[in-house]
């Protein structure tokens, strides 16, 4: 009876927003998955139409239903560009969730999201196991760009991933604890998945930067996950709990930002923590509220916290072209794209050129390019055409999961690119000062 009343509940918040839609079919001309497909059903205003009659079409067609609301990258463009402000991602995943509410999850996401990245003790262990075995089952196709291919016939298919690095982040920095020195100031750093466990180097940088600034850091022990590839399953359990524990976690010590280096992370722990959490005491939600509040990406701490201006134009010396893709997550989310170019351009051995549409999606979307692989890859390419026409040597971003597609991208091209995180190109020019 709980489950149902919930159910209508979520019901009820998707009816009130859907009116706002006019059908004006703007969201057309961004969605990158109705770019590659042209199909109605792929827009966010189709998908709008289909939830109109919710309710029924999920006892008529519950499979049809999500497998629609699943094809979609939960990239925001539609968001961004809407003149009448639907909150188009917050309507797609309380129907994600009421959807699976309805059907439940499959026993590989069960697995997944309720036995192992909710407990994230037990997913560290798991992941170390899997770095440790994983030369069994991959081997290295580009040194420059550090991707790998399966050795044998596998669901990856003929991807070129990044692989789980030898030694993770929590490994090597398991907490961290250092006061604030002359800068005052003190930040929590959220790490997050894939930087922890793909690419330790980008946690490096970012502490490698407090550092130079005196910013005290605190890291607690065995930080969660942000809880986003659960709720974009619909999973609102597993997210909600892991909320609860980085609300646990974090309460542990004081500091005045929470620091993040992946834009998905910065985007869920700022906008859908304090609105989709649910379940939580008042208590806890005024603490969401108040770490949301708090929460920055990396650049932007650097740029409006720390005063990092753009170095002097030096008169000589051959430079390293860098071009820079925004994450979906960042920009249109959030707003932040002259942050990052900012922090790219203090490094005087880099020079900025940007590249054609540096704001359209890269195409990964999570659990998208695990589930629809071959159209992840062809909206993928055309983010790789356009960072192999800067005729930059290296790109630059601030999203672990673009940098795995970008790189999957180039790499399955042969193209000569370096990928990189903005905090790392920040982070080598400290080193010549």
């Amino acid at each position: 009876m709980q489950d149902m009343k919930k159910l209508a509940q979520l019901l009820k918040q998707i009816e009130d927003q859907l009116v706002v839609c006019m059908r004006c079919g703007m969201c057309q001309s961004v969605c990158p998955v109705f770019a590659e497909t042209g199909r109605e059903s792929d827009v966010a205003r189709g998908k709008l139409a289909l939830l109109d009659g919710l309710l029924q079409e999920m006892f008529n067609d519950s499979d049809g239903v999500q497998e629609r609301l699943l094809r979609c990258l939960l990239c925001g463009s539609c968001a961004a560009n809407c003149p009448s402000g639907v909150k188009v991602l917050d309507i797609f995943i309380k129907a994600r969730a009421i959807i699976t509410s309805y059907k439940g999850l499959s026993p590989v996401k069960k697995i997944i999201f309720r036995k192992m990245l909710a407990r994230p003790e037990l997913f560290d262990r798991l992941m170390e196991w899997g770095s440790k075995l994983q030369g069994i089952f991959i081997k290295p196709v580009d040194e420059l760009l550090g991707t790998s291919c399966a050795r044998f016939t596998s669901p990856l298919g003929d991807r070129h991933f990044s692989s789980l690095a030898p030694k993770s982040f929590h490994r090597m920095v398991p907490y961290l604890n250092t006061p604030a020195v002359d800068s005052g100031m003190k930040v929590g750093f959220f790490v997050g998945c894939v930087i922890d466990k793909v690419f330790p180097k980008i946690a490096q940088a970012v502490l490698h930067a407090m550092k130079h600034h005196d910013v005290g850091v605190f890291i607690p022990k065995d930080a969660g996950c942000c809880g986003i590839p659960a709720l974009s399953s619909g999973d609102t359990n597993t997210f909600n709990n892991l909320v609860r524990y980085n609300l646990k976690v974090f309460s542990a010590e004081k500091f005045d930002v929470l620091v993040t280096a992946c834009a998905t992370c910065t985007s869920t722990i700022k906008k859908l923590w304090p609105t989709l959490a649910e379940e939580l005491s008042p208590q806890e939600l005024d603490r969401v509220k108040d770490l949301a509040g708090k929460t920055m990406d990396i650049s932007q701490f650097l740029v409006e916290k720390l005063g990092v201006r753009e170095a002097a134009a030096a008169e000589t010396g051959e430079k390293t072209l860098v071009t820079y893709h925004d994450p979906c997550h960042l920009k249109k989310s959030l707003g932040i794209a002259a942050q990052p170019r900012t922090v790219l351009q203090t490094n005087p051995a880099y020079q900025l050129r940007e590249m054609t549409e540096a704001d359209q999606c890269c195409g990964c979307g999570g659990s998208f390019n695990l589930q629809h692989y071959d159209l992840s890859s062809a909206i993928g390419k055309h983010k790789r055409d356009n960072i192999v026409e800067s005729g930059c040597s290296v790109v630059a971003t601030s999203c672990p999961a673009c940098m795995l597609q970008i790189s999957d991208m180039l790499s399955r091209a042969g193209d000569r690119v370096k990928v990189k995180h903005a905090i790392e190109v920040y982070a080598e020019s400290l080193d010549k000062k």
